[in-house]
């Protein structure tokens, strides 16, 4: 059952004043250690509390004062991160629960996952302790990583600082890591990730009712492997997903699955069937795997929360329109086709021949300028039908243009200019714009045409524009847009 008897002080979990890390080495840097490594990068995030090494040693790390132990820190503590072997981890928690921590993430490994008797029994101790006054994150995970406070993974130094509206908890601490690298350059930014681990106290389903609660969280993403208790979980992600989208990937739904599920967190994965059922009984955004986590929830979270049923498809080609239209299709998003009078406004700023207007609009080339497309968005977005418009930029071609004129791409390709006008499109409209920004130039000799496509993502999303690589992301991300709210609405009524 849920614990109750404990309040959870969210707060100094999220953003403390006083953070101890134990397992702090000073013996040189050529081993490899959590406690030293979570130390420089939360210094490197910028973390403005105090930070409290402890090492039995004593001494000086990173220009801070090293701590014998934590009895010798100085008053009390908002958070600890212990970073020892297993059978230590007991005794520095029950110390760190005395000095007044409210919770401590454990990142060392060695309990239940490893499957042996010892295991078990230490982290029997660390539930029992928890039960006495302290939350407890972990033990076998990467923590917590918010960019507010400035807490973050040892892997993660160089996350993003600026804080945003998704929330992410993982089961798994590389998951909880990668997803946070992609979400930096997708644009996605996060109100908190928490990695959870073996999950022995706070987990999955306490967080989820307070992340509903949330007035930073706007969606909640989940990387789950199992459960502690079936129906306190279900009615949690139940009243979550009344209130903002919940998007889950569940891990351990094949046989191999299973078996490595559990000797990384000491999960059982489930049944598949029963998960799908569960997941559609909460309307939960239900996904296979990290790259469609990802697109979905920077639609759910840069996109108005509402349904898209109809969208307008603006560049590309031929082939790219034909292939647009099938793929709406089967995500039961219609391509309406223009009035007549509408086509021909839209044709007077395309080049002809090669140019087609019907929706989805066929640009004739790629080097159309940024201010004709603001022309043909602005007309497109006049049909009553169209509740979203999408562009697909070909900018990967002004590499030939490029060449031709001795300059780089990055100084040829207009996607300042054309972020900028996209903008005053959305805003003039009151319809979003979502960019496709495709590249079939990947090899060795084309590195420049990436740099130029990351910088371009950047430019959009800095003005409130989702960008996918392909049209097939962009459609799937909106068709699960539609189907959470379709299921609220209907919910609601």
């Amino acid at each position: 059952m849920m614990r109750e008897k404990i309040p959870t002080d969210y707060e100094k979990i999220f953003h403390p004043q006083k953070v101890a890390i134990v397992g702090v080495s000073t013996e040189g840097q050529a081993v490899f250690n959590f406690g030293s490594s979570i130390l420089k990068a939360i210094k490197a995030m910028g973390f403005a509390g105090q930070i409290l090494p402890v090492n039995p040693k004593g001494g000086v790390f990173a220009g801070l004062h090293v701590y014998k132990s934590v009895e010798d820190i100085p008053d009390g503590l908002d958070f600890a991160v212990i970073a020892v072997a297993s059978r230590f981890v007991p005794e520095v928690l029950e110390a760190c629960r005395k000095k007044g921590a409210a919770a401590a993430e454990i990142v060392s490994s060695g309990f239940s996952e490893i499957g042996t008797k010892e295991g078990a029994d230490l982290e029997q101790q660390i539930k029992e302790i928890a039960a006495k006054g302290i939350r407890v994150i972990g033990p076998n995970c990467f923590g917590v990583y918010c960019p507010k406070s400035g807490l973050t993974f040892a892997p993660g130094p160089d996350l993003s600082r600026e804080s945003g509206s998704v929330a992410f908890l993982s089961q798994s601490g590389g998951m909880s890591v990668d997803f946070a690298h992609v979400g930096k350059w997708m644009g996605i930014r996060f109100s908190k990730i928490v990695s959870f681990g073996n999950g022995v106290d706070l987990r999955e389903t306490e967080l989820l009712h307070y992340l509903a609660c949330d007035p930073e969280t706007k969606v909640i993403v989940m990387y789950v492997e199992g459960i502690g208790d079936g129906e306190d979980f279900f009615r949690a992600i139940k009243s979550a997903a009344r209130q903002k989208p919940v998007v889950v990937f569940k891990g351990g739904l094949s046989s191999a699955g299973q078996r490595a599920v559990a000797s990384h967190t000491a999960s059982m994965g489930g049944n598949r069937v029963i998960w799908q059922s569960v997941l559609r009984q909460v309307n939960a955004v239900a996904v296979q795997d990290m790259e469609e986590m990802a697109q979905v929830s920077l639609a759910l979270a840069l996109l108005p929360a509402k349904t898209y049923k109809a969208i307008s498809v603006i560049g590309g080609g031929g082939a790219l329109g034909v292939n647009a239209c099938d793929t709406a299709e089967s995500f039961g998003i219609e391509i309406p086709l223009f009035p007549a009078a509408l086509q021909e406004q839209i044709g007077s700023f395309l080049p002809k021949p090669g140019s087609s207007t019907t929706n989805p609009v066929d640009v004739g080339n790629p080097f159309v300028p940024p201010r004709a497309l603001k022309e043909v968005l602005s007309l497109a977005a006049k049909d009553s039908r169209v509740d979203l418009q999408i562009i697909i930029s070909l900018l990967h071609h002004y590499k030939v243009n490029a060449g031709v004129l001795g300059k780089t791409v990055q100084e040829v390709a207009p996607y300042e200019e054309l972020a900028q006008v996209l903008r005053e499109v959305k805003q003039a409209t009151g319809k979003p714009i979502i960019v496709v920004l495709p590249n079939l130039k990947r090899g060795i000799d084309d590195l420049d045409v990436a740099e130029m496509l990351s910088l371009a993502r950047k430019e959009f999303v800095e003005h409130g524009l989702p960008v996918y690589d392909e049209f097939h992301h962009a459609i799937r991300a909106i068709g699960h847009v539609n189907k959470y709210y379709e299921v609220k609405g209907a919910k609601n009524e």
